[in-house]
């Protein structure tokens, strides 16, 4: 008997479900979201609120002294920069221009010079021609916004001599419900989010790659001065460029957000996993 599972193309329902999230909110995308050095500064902030998760996480990552780290998709480096302080050597691969410039400052403030920045989407690398394999550590942190998966974890693979440790999201997150509930009105289409941890499992088990699995629940609150500042960082996030739009983002953060020491704040919550194995 043939389990209906086994008919299924996880990858292709990956893509499936990414070209639906794409197409509900064509104006975003990762890289472009993160272009602005102010956004990946307070990303950056919001990441330091956040220090215990940060810490745990280059704790339970398998690393010493001599070990070469590949971060995929380091941001502004938040671990990348922990790793560094670590490890032997860490190349970080991160896209967008804005995250690049916040780390490579974060990089001389913190007094750390074995970080090679590699300025280029995961997709459009060349291990061999970009990157410095093998790694003992192969590491994407909430960023796999790949349509092919499995190319991509292939790739992460093949880079990797050993580890290989992917974090993501499980069921809905903060960010999901607020867009479904205004996302309708902004853009006249329902939004609609990408693909998340179950469908990644399944591409893995596809793979025979049958990971260690964790899986745990974090609050990441987002700090403004102002009404104004919050909706002008999330109007980028949402695509909001008429008034029309902005107006209505900006109504849905002054009923949504609460007043906490001098700032404005706006709630965020979600599910992750933790996903790795020993190649």
């Amino acid at each position: 008997m043939i389990d209906i599972c086994d008919e299924i193309d996880w990858n292709e329902v990956w893509k499936s479900r990414t070209d639906r999230s794409r197409g509900s909110a064509p104006g975003r995308n990762c890289a472009r979201i993160w272009e602005s050095k102010d956004s990946a500064l307070r990303f950056w902030d919001m990441c330091q609120r956040e220090r215990s998760r940060i810490d745990q996480t280059v704790w339970e990552t398998d690393i010493t002294a001599e070990s070469r780290v590949l971060d995929i998709g380091a941001g502004p480096g938040t671990l990348a920069i922990p790793f560094a302080q670590k490890a032997a050597h860490v190349t970080a691969v991160e896209p967008a221009d804005g995250m690049c410039s916040v780390m490579r400052e974060k990089m001389a403030e913190f007094g750390v010079h074995n970080i090679a920045v590699v300025k280029k989407r995961w997709e459009d690398v060349d291990v061999e021609r970009d990157l410095d394999p093998p790694y003992d550590v192969v590491i994407a942190s909430f960023s796999l916004g790949m349509r092919d998966i499995r190319a991509a974890i292939q790739k992460m693979t093949d880079a990797s001599s050993r580890y290989v440790y992917l974090y993501h999201f499980a069921g809905p997150t903060s960010w999901d419900l607020q867009w479904e509930r205004i996302w309708q009105s902004m853009h006249g289409r329902e939004y609609r989010p990408g693909p998340k941890s179950d469908v990644l499992y399944n591409v893995l088990y596809q793979m025979g790659i049958y990971p260690h699995i964790r899986t745990f629940r974090l609050e990441h609150d987002q700090r403004y001065p102002s009404l104004d500042e919050a909706t002008q960082d999330m109007a980028f996030r949402a695509d909001a460029k008429t008034e029309a739009q902005k107006s209505i983002l900006r109504e849905y953060l002054r009923e949504g957000m609460r007043e906490e020491d001098g700032a404005l704040v706006l709630p965020g919550w979600s599910t992750r996993v933790k996903m790795w194995w020993e190649k």
